[in-house]
């Protein structure tokens, strides 16, 4: 959420809007926006007079604007937090209400409401208003492409030090539950010893995560064409499969030829512009530069064409009674023999 920053360092400096009303499909930044609030606006001996904490499948709008419309008691503002607020059935009555109250909030009352795992309906009369007042924010889940980019984000923010290789491996097998990838870089920090620098043998011992069997490892030995390594890492990654999902794999394998598509019509220009293009750390450039001595162009059409093959035959379309893993062998056999394959028109 683009706003989040600006909504933290605006609690820090005691700087509120009258309301605040999440939404969206990203649970995370709701989180920690509503944590911020509960714990930095009030001092602790106030929130015991002057802080409420509600969920939604035990309040209605009409006790939150009841509670909204109090004063402080020996203070200046009271917090109204709402929780899971999508649990609320909302009758037109208590639209109207909202409506009202948002023209005309209670300057002393910070009504904070969290509508988690979905966007409200911005036909609402309400809606449209706190939207012109900006104070509608939307939480939107972040694409799965951009997950290893908000890691690294998170990494720097923490001060962890890390190798270049490490958002990319805990996006692969942590997925996009960006609370799941906090809660771990959170316990991560705690382990690092002051200097040493997050690796994926930190990662395998602490999560589990094998430094030595992953995708990234099947694509470097798929990049050298290195078949001993190829095979037997295919092979690893075919008995987890629920650690190592076949279509995130696919994926992942797709964007590498398809950024040495781009790697190898950028030939001459600088590192920096490779990398933006490519949408990588110029730490990687070395693997694709290695991997397309041994791909040329045409080689990197014909590999996407085996990946869209195997992606059909995974889906039933060609394939009888294949494991996960036979579909995978099946793959690096024909990555690794490339020359040989014929493209399916």
């Amino acid at each position: 959420m683009k706003e989040l920053d600006l909504i933290l360092k605006n609690i820090k400096n005691k700087e509120f809007l009258p309301i605040y009303f999440f939404h969206g499909e990203e649970p995370y930044f709701m989180d920690v926006a509503l944590k911020a609030f509960e714990n930095e606006v009030l001092e602790e001996d106030e929130k015991a007079f002057n802080q409420t904490v509600v969920y939604g499948k035990d309040t209605t709008f009409s006790e939150v604007l009841s509670l909204a419309r109090q004063f402080p008691m020996m203070g200046d503002k009271q917090v109204i937090i709402v929780k899971e607020a999508q649990d609320i059935i909302l009758t037109e009555a208590e639209s109207a209400a909202l409506k009202q109250y948002v023209d005309n909030p209670i300057e002393s009352t910070l009504l904070v409401i969290a509508y988690k795992y979905k966007k409200v309906d911005s036909r609402k009369a309400f809606i449209k208003t706190l939207s012109q007042k900006k104070m509608l924010f939307l939480s939107e889940k972040v694409k799965e492409y951009n997950v290893p980019k908000w890691i690294e984000n998170e990494i720097r923010n923490l001060g962890i030090k890390a190798q270049p290789n490490i958002p990319p491996l805990l996006s692969q097998y942590l997925g996009t539950d960006l609370s799941r990838i906090s809660n771990e870089l959170q316990k991560l920090k705690m382990i690092l010893k002051e200097g040493e620098v997050l690796d994926a043998k930190i990662i395998e011992t602490n999560i589990g995560i094998s430094k030595d069997f992953n995708v990234f490892e099947l694509i470097k030995a798929l990049g050298k064409k290195d078949e001993v390594n190829a095979f037997k890492i295919a092979h690893f990654i075919g008995k987890s499969p629920k650690a190592n999902p076949f279509v995130m794999t696919t994926g992942n394998l797709y964007t590498f030829f398809s950024n040495l598509i781009i790697f190898h019509t950028m030939v001459g220009q600088s590192p920096q512009n490779q990398a933006t293009a490519m949408g990588i750390n110029p730490y990687f450039l070395k693997d694709y530069a290695e991997a397309a001595r041994f791909y040329n162009l045409k080689n990197c059409t014909r590999a996407i064409s085996i990946l869209r093959e195997i992606d059909m035959k995974s889906k039933g379309l060609g394939a009888i009674n294949m494991t996960d893993g036979e579909l995978l062998k099946e793959m690096v056999y024909k990555i690794l023999h490339i020359d040989q394959y014929k493209v399916k028109l």
